[in-house]
């Protein structure tokens, strides 16, 4: 739904993700809405393995920046089971918490180089 940039938080001296959502979209009263729940959604979520978010503007949500890469098979087992184990934890949270992740697919998934993955974009509506 949104673009995603790599920013530098000048406040704080941090590197940031923004997702910023594209002029058609902030038009859009629908779009701004499941903007606002996406924010209010990973607001509300506090894992280490879900990306978290530091705050909203007016068309962007400011998050963790994540460095990795997205998982590609085929792979080991032994890789893909400490892969698999941590998006179920981070998945098992977030249904805790009455919370789905709408639109989990390999890009929505990051692994860092350390082996620490992280879910991306919940996909809300």
């Amino acid at each position: 739904m949104g673009e995603v940039y790599r920013a530098k938080d000048t406040k704080l001296k941090r590197d940031v993700a923004l997702k910023v959502l594209p002029d058609a979209f902030a038009r859009d009263p629908e779009r701004m809405a499941r903007f606002q729940r996406e924010a209010e959604v990973l607001a509300s979520l506090n894992h280490t393995n879900i990306a978290t978010i530091y705050g909203v503007e007016e068309r962007a949500l400011v998050m963790e920046l994540v460095e990795g890469s997205s998982p590609k098979g085929p792979l080991p087992f032994e890789e893909a089971w400490k892969i698999a184990s941590q998006i179920v934890a981070a998945l098992e949270y977030a249904h805790d918490k009455g919370i789905m992740h709408r639109d989990l697919k390999p890009a929505n998934i990051m692994v860092t180089p350390e082996g620490e993955v992280k879910l991306l974009d919940f996909g809300c509506r």
